[in-house]
């Protein structure tokens, strides 16, 4: 059982996009002729933000690869299955103590560590974009068309769209960590700067393999 709360730790900076980031939102008032595919807004002001759960989840998807912590016991069998099994539930390792333990009611981990916030566009990124706006009508996004090459052919069908925030637009984040006395500060400090220097190297969002998601981060911690 985790043990008194101690002080909390802050890992906080930006994520640069190097090319189209794409985080899908909801399409359920889609329009005849409108985009197909969506990225998530803010409800009031409808600027893109990144989700603190796309980031956690990407981040611990990272690391369990890095350390196989995935979980098979329940992977889905048959055609179309998940061939990775779910997050890592055994509630006794690092990745559980930081992320959480997934669907592990009787962990004695006691309160997630790690606490991700939304990201919001910085100052600068959300002034380029309204500038954008003005200029070129963006509704700060781009629209990228897709298609799919037929093999006999070669000719491109089933033309998709998709929204994309641009390259150089970058948002704040911040992830708060919460240290308890049995907690071993410096491993769970270096497990998630690790998961961010992985995210570097993999991509953020949909579509990494085909170009998407490309971030650089710039971070500190206090």
């Amino acid at each position: 059982m985790a043990s008194t709360l101690v002080h909390y730790r802050t890992i906080s900076g930006t994520i640069i996009c190097e090319t189209g980031l794409r985080i899908g939102g909801s399409n359920e008032h889609i329009e005849i002729g409108g985009l197909e595919n969506t990225i998530i807004r803010h409800p009031i002001t409808d600027e893109p933000y990144i989700p603190g759960s796309s980031l956690k989840g990407k981040l611990r998807s990272l690391l369990e690869y890095r350390y196989d912590r995935r979980d098979n016991r329940n992977q889905p069998k048959g055609q179309g299955g998940r061939d990775d099994g779910e997050p890592c539930q055994c509630g006794r390792c690092l990745i559980c103590r930081v992320f959480g333990p997934h669907k592990n009611p009787r962990h004695e981990q006691g309160p997630t560590r790690a606490l991700f916030r939304d990201a919001p566009l910085t100052e600068a990124a959300r002034q380029m974009l309204h500038e954008a706006r003005a200029a070129k009508g963006m509704f700060f996004t781009e629209v990228k068309t897709e298609n799919m090459i037929t093999r006999t052919s070669g000719v491109a069908s089933s033309p998709r769209t998709q929204e994309r925030v641009p390259a150089g637009a970058a948002f704040a984040f911040e992830i708060t960590v919460r240290i308890f006395t049995d907690d071993d500060e410096p491993a769970i400090m270096a497990l998630l700067r690790e998961g961010l220097q992985l995210l570097e190297q993999d991509y953020l969002g949909a579509s990494g393999s085909r170009g998407y998601g490309k971030v650089r981060l710039e971070f500190a911690l206090s």
